[in-house]
């Protein structure tokens, strides 16, 4: 076991699959002789060299679009985003592209390429660049999406999207990214397409993800010393949702509360709440609680930018809300 830091967890699922499968490579602004805008790819042109670490103009449509094209002659691309707003200049080539073509060629194409990079609210980064892109895509066919939320998963997840015949888009938040956390010497690879239940409970399931998860858990300390016993679900995939676990917990808990950094209105916990009254909706003894950030760009200032997205208190509330409701 070795302590490790978010972004280098990162780096060392990119570098041993760079190291395993010569198919691999990656694209982005600034991923090479700067090492990427978080330092995901730290000197990882040194050892692979500048056309396996590949340094873009600034054109997220054009790299995109390169990469799309690369994937589909059996390269395997992993486009960095320096800022996953961005890449909602390449919407186009991610959705009509990347998420259709393996469809639309009857299945003559697979696009095996990852797009990650940072995302969310981070502490002061103003309007644009605090993007929750997830929102945008889940709508879109042929996609997966990922939010890792520890060095531990986030290693796991990516190695395992790396190798995914599919367009993956890999969500990682900016503030996460100097989280420390042993990890094996060994390798390992995680499903993408699982939640995690990060801590077990009786009295109501919280599905949460990614900046969230730290969130619950930082309210599921208060929650303990007033007696309250929940389950804390990480989605990990939101698309598709694992709902052989989200279904477990509800048939236990009967009520459920979904804590996202998404903006209320389409956001992802729109989509979790309307399945799980597809799917589930007899086995709640209360309606679903959800907790979102507020529909209005994400100040800049710091007071401002606080008050738009769910704290710890407002999780402990909402439980003790959920628990008192009755049948």
């Amino acid at each position: 076991m070795a302590e490790t830091l978010f972004f280098n967890a990162l780096r060392e699922a990119i570098d041993e699959e760079m190291a395993r499968d010569s198919n691999v490579f990656v694209l982005g602004e600034d991923v090479g002789h700067y090492g990427g805008s978080y330092k995901v790819t730290k000197d990882l042109y040194k050892k692979y060299g500048d056309l396996r670490v590949l340094d873009t103009p600034i054109a997220e449509n054009s790299f995109t679009g390169l990469a799309v094209g690369a994937a589909m002659t059996g390269l395997r691309p992993i486009i960095e985003g320096m800022n996953m707003g961005f890449l909602l200049l390449a919407f186009n080539q991610i959705s009509n592209n990347a998420g259709m073509l393996r469809y639309t060629s009857g299945g003559n194409f697979k696009i095996p390429m990852v797009i990650r990079g940072p995302g969310g609210v981070g502490r002061q980064l103003g309007a644009e660049h605090s993007q929750r892109l997830e929102t945008y895509f889940q709508a879109v066919p042929g996609l997966k999406i990922v939010a890792c939320s520890t060095p531990y998963n986030a290693k796991g997840l990516l190695k395992s999207a790396i190798r995914d015949d599919n367009p993956v888009l890999f969500f990682e938040h900016v503030l996460l990214y100097n989280l420390k956390e042993d990890l094996p010497s060994e390798e390992y690879l995680l499903p993408l397409d699982k939640a995690e239940v990060v801590r077990r409970g009786k009295d109501v399931t919280i599905l949460t993800y990614s900046r969230m998860r730290h969130h619950v858990l930082q309210a599921v300390k208060t929650l303990e010393k007033k007696g309250y016993d929940p389950e804390v679900i990480d989605l990990i995939s939101l698309k598709p949702l694992d709902f052989d676990t989200i279904g477990a917990s509800i048939r236990k808990t009967h009520r459920v509360i979904v804590v996202e950094e998404a903006m209320r209105t389409a956001g992802i916990g729109a989509e979790v709440i309307a399945s799980i009254n597809d799917r589930l909706f007899d086995e709640l003894d209360a309606p679903v609680l959800r907790l979102s950030s507020q529909d209005i760009p994400t100040p800049y200032n710091g007071n401002l930018e606080r008050l738009t997205i769910v704290q710890p208190e407002q999780i402990v509330e909402a439980v003790e809300k959920m628990v008192a409701m009755r049948v």
